[in-house]
């Protein structure tokens, strides 16, 4: 439960342009009905971020569970310099690192292909374009799966969720000039790797 005796109102300023801001502090004060509105407008997105950080269903699943628990645990303490869904996508990142690093050895990251239509077909009966397309996807899919969390996340954020340069580096506790030496380092490391993969053509 948050705090019984939570301000009402929020020590920063970003929540005045935040969407959210109204229902956050009425969370704050302990509403739950607006804390489950809060979840009906941010666990699917959530759930795809982390899914696509490279947890398997059933884990992204935990994981989303457990940033809004946390969130509503601490949303007391939420102080509105950040807005509410850049602080609750921070939780469900840092918690989805988390559960990679202790359960490196027992999963496999998930390909993007499953969600994100990368999967490519059964290319027997296709013009040659739609076949390298295809190996162009499940290049790109294996390459985001091999970089590591911290050039992952950035790609992921930014690339693939569409994600503002601001927003994802908030995310991400970071500033954006070291957000973006990331993001850039992330995107060579994937066209190298595709390059590798399908050759210099690319």
């Amino acid at each position: 439960m948050p705090p019984r005796h939570a301000r009402t109102d929020l020590d920063g300023g970003a929540w005045r342009d935040d969407p959210d801001g109204v229902l956050v502090i009425r969370a704050r004060a302990g509403d739950r009905a607006a804390f489950e509105e809060l979840v009906r407008r941010h666990a699917d997105g959530l759930y795809r971020a982390v899914r696509r950080f490279g947890l398997a269903r059933d884990a992204a699943e935990e994981v989303t569970q457990e940033a809004f628990l946390r969130a509503w645990r601490s949303i007391g303490a939420f102080d509105g310099r950040a807005r509410f869904f850049t602080w609750l996508y921070r939780i469900g990142i840092n918690e989805a690192k988390r559960r990679l690093k202790r359960e490196r050895g027992r999963w496999l990251a998930r390909s993007l292909d499953e969600d994100c239509g990368l999967e490519p077909s059964d290319s027997r009966d296709e013009p040659d374009a739609l076949v390298a397309f295809a190996e162009l996807r499940a290049a790109l899919a294996a390459a985001v799966r091999g970089l590591s969390p911290k050039y992952r996340a950035p790609l992921i954020l930014c690339d693939i969720e569409g994600l503002s340069t601001a927003d994802a580096a908030a995310i991400l506790g970071l500033s954006e000039a070291a957000f973006k030496s990331r993001l850039h380092r992330a995107r060579i490391a994937v066209r190298d790797a595709i390059g590798d993969q399908l050759g210099n053509e690319t």
